[in-house]
């Protein structure tokens, strides 16, 4: 349903519907936000991103033909931003800003709303974790770990918007969420049990390849028989599974900021008077 909504919108902009331009926009704004966020590192930066995103999709949107699908593209396009930024502060003083601020604070402050003092507390370790987590991957690994495992793309989709292989980008996914779940193993607290006589295979590995659809029926099952006789290797793969979904939520409550949102209205609003035709 929402693919055939972009593409409704996308027939109506082509055609000069100012309205279906900007409904379009409003529609990817948050995804193109919070990939900055988490690959910049840096609220100002995300925000230009955004802006340089959304309005090469305003200048380009009459020549794109769908030969990949709109978040590719679109991802394509914050992607070379986000690391024109980089290149630009390679040699700029460094002012670290972290996550908690911000945007992310937002969100953790709604969620505590809901929960005890313990529980806030808790939450907020976990929060600042999964940060460190994220922010300790080379940074080829870490976009790999955001299309896929937080915005949901494909490998095939992840690897067009990166220009890489579908083996290549596996590789890399699959290190990622090994790197991201040895950060978090100690905050989650996931119980891992006594291991099962004999030697263990590389679980995290097999489960990774696993969450590709890249097992066999047969390695499946044998990957089930040995879970089923090893409590150490249960929580081992608990511990990836539970991680990953904490990258998938934790992306989920991150909105765009108001002052955002009315800066690229008016550098949207400008672009269109100037080219009208």
């Amino acid at each position: 349903m929402e693919e055939e909504d972009d593409h409704r919108l996308l027939e109506s902009a082509r055609s000069g519907d100012e309205q279906a331009l900007q409904d379009l926009l409003q529609r990817h704004q948050a995804q193109i936000y919070r990939f900055g966020l988490r690959l910049c590192h840096d609220p100002e930066d995300a925000r230009d991103v955004l802006q340089e995103t959304l309005l090469a999709m305003a200048r380009g949107v009459r020549d794109f033909r769908g030969a990949s699908s709109l978040s590719t593209w679109l991802y394509t396009i914050a992607r070379s931003h986000c690391i024109k930024k980089r290149r630009r502060s390679t040699f700029a003083p460094v002012e670290e800003r972290s996550l908690d601020t911000d945007a992310t604070l937002e969100v953790s402050r709604v969620a505590d709303l809901a929960r005890g003092p313990d529980e806030a507390l808790a939450g907020r370790e976990v929060e600042a974790a999964l940060e460190r987590a994220l922010a300790a991957l080379a940074p080829g690994y870490r976009e790999v770990l955001l299309l896929r495992d937080v915005e949901g793309l494909t490998a095939p989709e992840v690897a067009e918007v990166l220009g890489l292989g579908v083996d290549a980008v596996k590789s890399r996914l699959h290190r990622a969420r090994v790197a991201v779940r040895a950060q978090l193993a100690p905050v989650l607290g996931t119980p891992e049990g006594e291991a099962a006589p004999g030697a263990c295979p590389d679980v995290l590995a097999i489960f990774s390849r696993h969450l590709e659809d890249d097992l066999s029926a047969d390695a499946c099952e044998e990957m089930q028989r040995h879970l089923q006789g090893c409590a150490r290797c249960r929580g081992t793969c608990e511990s990836l599974r539970r991680s990953l979904a904490l990258c998938r939520s934790a992306a989920a409550g991150i909105n765009v900021p108001a002052p955002v949102q009315a800066s690229v209205r008016v550098a949207l609003r400008e672009f269109l008077a100037e080219h009208k035709t």
